[in-house]
């Protein structure tokens, strides 16, 4: 049977129209599994020092290896650094722009970790179930259940998990902990907010959190930006941020205000709810390639007789 160029088309049109109805179910069914008051994180960047004390309770809460650059060498901030396998949070030095007293430019320390996202992506990604979402709002990571597959390093939109390729026998995913066991079961907080000698990190109800950032903000409009970084970002975050300089000259990662999860269950859902989804597709990709192979045996014969 030949597919002409008018039954192909009303195929792609049917198709797209039964996937268009499949996603409008898939995305009113989906519910997000944020916990209704986790803990949360508000870092206020105007008070950071850059002491780096917090990598450094970090590193030994976690029994991390020690750092290539020590704690107290500030020639570790010439270079923007991420976390990896080996280093939980780190500070980097950006510019405010401004100056001082001192025709000196003002330096702004920015603390980077896992995000701890309501609706982590990682999460959704993850098919081992090695990664789950607390009611105390740590994104965990269960190592026993991980296969290695790595689907949430590509699925965080802030690239925050990093594998160990160089343990060959046991390799795990590696990220903030948000010190789960000192919150759950010590009741305290986590290292890098017990350590900061300057308070620039707050600890508490993510919904409280949230009201401090924004009186803060209300109070001192002229000092602060008009934007909580991480109230909005990827359905919201448990680590929150507050700064006199605008997050995009800060590194800071632009993210839509949607979560993550809601996008691609919405489209997994919409192509794999019924079972004709799969072949559906497969009987239209057969069919391009059956028409397109078609079309360039009928150009070579064409090419052939003209010779």
């Amino acid at each position: 049977m030949e597919l002409n160029r008018r039954g192909f088309f009303k195929v792609m049109g049917a198709t797209s129209a039964l996937l268009s109805a499949g996603m409008g179910k898939a995305r009113a069914a989906w519910v997000s599994k944020a916990p209704p008051d986790p803990y949360g994180c508000l870092v206020d960047l105007t008070r950071c020092v850059g002491c780096r004390k917090c990598e450094e309770a970090c590193n030994d809460a976690n029994s991390l290896p020690p750092p290539d650059i020590p704690f107290d060498d500030p020639v570790v901030f010439e270079t923007d650094r991420r976390p990896d396998e080996k280093t939980y949070t780190i500070v980097n030095r950006h510019s405010s722009g401004k100056i001082d007293d001192r025709d000196k430019l003002v330096p702004v320390f920015t603390k980077v970790q896992c995000m701890h996202c309501q609706d982590p992506a990682c999460v959704s990604a993850c098919i081992a179930g090695a990664l789950t979402k607390k009611e105390n709002g740590t994104v965990h990571y269960d190592a026993g259940r991980c296969i290695g597959c790595r689907y949430c390093m590509v699925a965080c939109p802030f690239e925050i998990p990093a594998y160990e390729y160089t343990n060959p026998i046991t390799p795990k995913v590696q990220k903030c902990t948000f010190c789960f066991d000192r919150i759950i079961r010590e009741g305290g907080k986590p290292a890098c907010v017990a350590v900061c000698p300057v308070e620039a990190i707050t600890f508490g109800k993510r919904n409280i959190l949230l009201v401090l950032a924004k009186n803060k903000i209300s109070d001192l409009p002229a000092k602060y930006i008009q934007h909580i970084y991480g109230e909005h970002e990827a359905g919201g975050t448990s680590w929150m941020y507050i700064s006199d300089t605008p997050f995009e000259k800060l590194g800071f990662t632009k993210v839509i205000p949607e979560p993550i999860p809601r996008l691609s269950e919405t489209v997994q859902h919409s192509l794999f709810s019924y079972l004709w989804s799969p072949a559906l597709l497969y009987g239209l990709l057969g069919g391009i390639m059956w028409t397109t192979n078609k079309a360039k045996n009928k150009d070579k014969g064409g090419s052939d007789a003209s010779s």
